[in-house]
């Protein structure tokens, strides 16, 4: 079945108090779901705001012993690579609190978008729904790397990590989850700042079909704006 997307916008001036509420939410999200089940799956996203979000989450209090990450896209680059979303995540956050590493599940994209791409929907078939997703949103409107004109992976039936082979920034091959599997989550929440975003914010408020409107779970998106009008 396929839902309208349902947006809840959160405005913030400041792009500071942004990133100290994001990080007490997510506290609060997986404190709420260890207790619920005894553990927290949340996926990440790259880029700059994402990035100054989980230099607060190093300092936060939690049972990290039951996290479990995941990555809502990566770029095809050797695994220590600066420009990788897992070491920009190790490098702020993950290397300094205690996540087993094997509930750190990194995209192996340094072995292709094809390859990577098959071995991460397989490495997803036992992770059930998602607690949280955290994306961001490009100037472009896309989202993980969900492009404009390209396949975002809406039909359930599509493998759940998508090979993108002609991304429109370099590197081209990259490896994304799919909006349909993005989808399957309690919470997702879009982490926006910055007014060279306002155009597609605009547009995507408007009603316009840009790659971050194809991310549709049961119960809606939070937006999460900063510093963007």
């Amino acid at each position: 079945m396929t839902f309208p997307q349902i947006c809840v916008w959160h405005e913030y001036p400041d792009v500071a108090l942004l990133y100290l509420r994001a990080a007490e939410g997510i506290a609060r999200v997986a404190a709420e779901a260890v207790s619920r089940r005894g553990a927290f799956r949340i996926v990440l996203a790259g880029g700059n705001t994402p990035q100054a979000v989980y230099r607060h989450l190093r300092h936060i209090q939690a049972e990290w012993s039951v996290w479990h990450v995941y990555f809502g896209d990566e770029r095809c680059l050797p695994p220590d690579h600066p420009d990788r979303n897992s070491v920009m995540a190790a490098q702020t956050w993950l290397d300094h609190v205690a996540i087993p590493d094997t509930q750190i599940h990194r995209i192996p994209a340094h072995l292709g978008a094809d390859v990577a791409a098959s071995r991460y929907s397989g490495a997803l078939d036992d992770a059930g729904d998602f607690d949280l997703v955290l994306l961001g949103l490009g100037q472009d409107g896309h989202t993980a790397s969900l492009f404009p004109g390209r396949e975002w992976g809406g039909d359930k039936t599509q493998s759940a990590a998508l090979a993108i082979l002609d991304a429109p920034k370099p590197p081209s091959g990259r490896v994304s989850l799919s909006a349909s599997r993005l989808s399957r989550a309690a919470k997702v929440w879009f982490l926006v700042t910055g007014k060279d975003k306002a155009e597609a914010v605009r547009k995507w408020r408007s009603g316009e079909i840009i790659p971050a409107a194809s991310i549709v779970p049961s119960n809606g998106v939070d937006v999460w704006l900063g510093d963007v009008y």
